[in-house]
């Protein structure tokens, strides 16, 4: 059974191409390298294309079973800043992607979602049915993708899963491929150089939230887990479920503080870090309630926080020079 991987030289699409060949499927990395790395595509074949190019796309699926999704602009921040580079990324090309899915025959199809449709939820921790209520243009592009996946599964047949991630950090055990963007703004990864002396000191935005220490709380998931997810959520769908969402989470939340004397542990050496003012369209608290993933899939994140940072500096070490 041939996959195809959109996305697939990123961060999370690469971990999961991997966990995918692991339990015996074929593999095809689609990617147009803008923020994907060629190196976390060596051993697979990539295709280097845009998702929207239908032709392309068009001639590649011909011979697609499934696809994996993605390929998309995936920072807050810079959504508030650029809206328009969202919406025509996150949105109208991925309808392209979709609708050439749809008319190749394509039957099932695993979206990389996202907990940022939810906005800032009334309850922690939060579940599937809390009400999806974007505060950002990346979170609305998220939730845009959703729908029409839950439109085109009543009017086409689509079966499709949107799994909505958490925190995703960590890197393969290997060391072979971790986490890399450019530019970097993960908090694991910047406070890794910050304590190696790779980098500046660390930011911290927002130091006055409402949480025990004042800093945001997230839940960290392990890259790997989530690629596990993926494997789990294709095979349902295989077997005939017709649409899933699913939170992809720990259901344990860490602020930002403590993931940082977590760091310290980890590494022996300290974070230096600058507090600053908080950044537009971050929610003070978000923390999955996995209980449906666990229950349809079997699926539950096997890695700690300090598993996380382990295999995060363990990467780190190995490349930062």
């Amino acid at each position: 059974m041939a996959i195809l991987v959109v996305g697939g030289a990123g961060y999370i699409g690469s971990h999961t191409a991997r966990i995918l060949r692991q339990h015996g499927y074929e593999v095809i990395i689609y990617d147009n390298l803008s923020t994907g790395r060629k190196k976390l595509a060596d051993g697979f074949e990539l295709i280097v294309g845009e998702i929207a190019d239908r032709e392309t796309l068009a001639v590649t699926m011909k011979r697609i079973d499934a696809v994996m999704h993605f390929a998309a602009c995936a920072y807050v921040g810079e959504s508030v800043e650029y809206p328009r580079k969202y919406f025509y990324n996150n949105v109208e090309s991925a309808l392209t992607l979709l609708n050439t899915a749809l008319d190749s025959g394509i039957d099932n199809f695993v979206f990389s979602s996202s907990c940022a449709v939810y906005g800032i939820p009334d309850k922690i921790p939060i579940a599937e049915d809390t009400p999806r209520q974007p505060i950002n243009p990346y979170g609305i592009s998220k939730l845009f993708v959703e729908n029409a996946l839950e439109s085109y599964e009543r009017a086409y047949g689509l079966r499709y899963a949107n799994l909505r991630y958490f925190n995703a950090a960590g890197a393969d055990e290997s060391g072979e491929i971790g986490e890399v963007h450019d530019p970097e703004t993960h908090i694991i990864p910047l406070a890794l150089a910050a304590a190696a002396g790779t980098s500046p000191e660390l930011q911290i935005y927002g130091t006055d939230y409402k949480t025990p220490d004042g800093t945001c709380i997230r839940d960290y998931v392990h890259v790997n887990d989530l690629a596990e997810a993926h494997v789990l959520a294709l095979q349902l769908l295989m077997t005939g479920t017709r649409r899933l969402a699913l939170n992809l989470g720990t259901g344990e939340g860490h602020s930002v503080k403590h993931l940082l004397t977590t760091i310290e542990e980890v590494t022996g050496k300290r974070v230096p870090y600058r507090a600053t003012n908080r950044r537009p369209g971050d929610a003070p608290i978000l923390v999955a309630d996995p209980s449906r993933a666990q229950s349809l899939l079997s699926w539950t994140a096997q890695r700690s926080l300090r598993q996380i940072v382990e295999t995060a500096w363990n990467w780190h070490q190995q490349h930062s020079t």
